[in-house]
C-alpha cells in the first residue's frame, strides 16, 4: 500500500510539473520569455522539421487520449494505486508537453503578419483572453480534481474518493466546452503565424475536435444527464444549440 504521505508529494510534485509546463507554454506559443520558442532556434529541412513535429504533436495527442479513457483507466489502476492514478495521468501529459517543447523545430515562413497596432493589441488580448478562459474552466469544474490533488489530499487525510457531480456552472450553460474554447483562442490568436505555429494550432484543433467525441461518449455514460445537456447547449460556440438560442441560455444564466 503506497504510504499516504508519500503519495500526497508525490501528487503536489505531479502538480507542479504542470504548473511549470503550463507557465511555460504561454511563453512557447507566445514566443516571449522562454529560451526555446515555437519559432526559436535553427532551421533544418522543412520535411525533417515538419516529421519531428508531428511525431511530438501525435505522442501528446495519443498519451492524453488513451489515459483517459475509463478502459485504460480499470487496467493501469491494477499497476498505479488509484489514490495517484489521476497524477500519474498529469505527470506524463506535462512530461509530452515538455518533450514537445524541447524538440520542437521551427519551420520557417510566415503565413500573416499583423502590421495594424489595433489589430495586434486585438489578438494579443484574445491570446490573454484565451489562457485566462482556460484557467477559470478548470477551476469551475474543479481545478484540484482536475489535477490529481484532490484525491492524494483525501488519501492523505483518510476520506474515501466521491465522484464529482454533473454541474453546468457559468459559461458551461452557453458551451459545452469553454476549456477548449481558451485553448482554441491560444492557439489561433497569433499577431504572427508562421509555418510552424500554424502546423501546431491546425494539428491541436484537429486533435480537440476529435477527442470531444470520445470525451463526451464517456461523459454520456458517467452522467446519463448529460445526453440531455449535449442535446440543449452547443458545442464550442454559443449559437445554433438545437433547442434553445444563444440569448434564450443568457438569460438562464442571468435568472440564477
Amino acid at each position: 500500500m503506497l504510504g499516504r504521505i508519500t503519495a500526497f508529494l508525490y501528487g503536489v510534485f505531479c502538480y507542479l510539473v504542470f504548473l511549470a509546463s503550463f507557465l511555460y507554454a504561454v511563453g512557447f506559443l507566445g514566443n516571449f520569455w522562454v529560451p526555446k520558442s515555437i519559432d526559436s532556434g535553427a532551421q533544418m529541412p522543412f520535411l525533417y522539421a515538419l516529421g519531428i513535429n508531428t511525431a511530438l504533436l501525435g505522442l501528446f495527442a495519443v498519451q492524453h487520449s488513451v489515459m483517459a479513457r475509463p478502459w485504460f483507466k480499470n487496467a493501469w489502476t491494477k499497476i498505479v494505486p488509484k489514490p495517484v492514478e489521476r497524477s500519474t495521468y498529469v505527470l506524463f501529459s506535462s512530461l509530452a508537453l515538455l518533450l514537445l517543447f524541447w524538440k520542437w523545430q521551427p519551420m520557417g515562413g510566415i503565413v500573416w503578419r499583423v502590421e495594424s497596432l489595433s489589430a495586434w493589441a486585438v489578438l494579443v488580448s484574445l491570446y490573454a483572453f484565451g489562457w485566462v478562459t482556460v484557467l477559470v474552466a478548470t477551476f469551475l469544474i474543479h481545478h484540484f480534481d482536475l489535477f490529481g490533488l484532490r484525491q492524494v489530499w483525501l488519501y492523505l487525510t483518510g476520506r474515501p474518493y466521491t465522484q464529482l457531480t454533473f454541474g453546468t456552472p457559468g459559461p458551461y450553460r452557453l458551451v459545452r466546452h469553454p476549456l477548449y474554447v481558451g485553448w482554441l483562442m491560444v492557439f489561433w490568436s497569433a499577431p504572427v503565424m508562421t509555418v510552424a505555429h500554424l502546423v501546431f494550432a491546425m494539428a491541436t484543433t484537429a486533435y480537440i475536435l476529435i477527442a470531444i467525441q470520445f470525451e463526451e461518449r464517456d461523459l454520456v455514460r458517467a452522467h446519463p444527464e448529460y445526453a440531455e445537456y449535449r442535446r440543449r447547449v452547443p458545442m464550442l460556440l454559443p449559437v445554433g444549440s438545437s433547442r434553445r438560442s444563444a440569448a434564450e441560455e443568457i438569460r438562464s444564466v442571468v435568472r440564477s
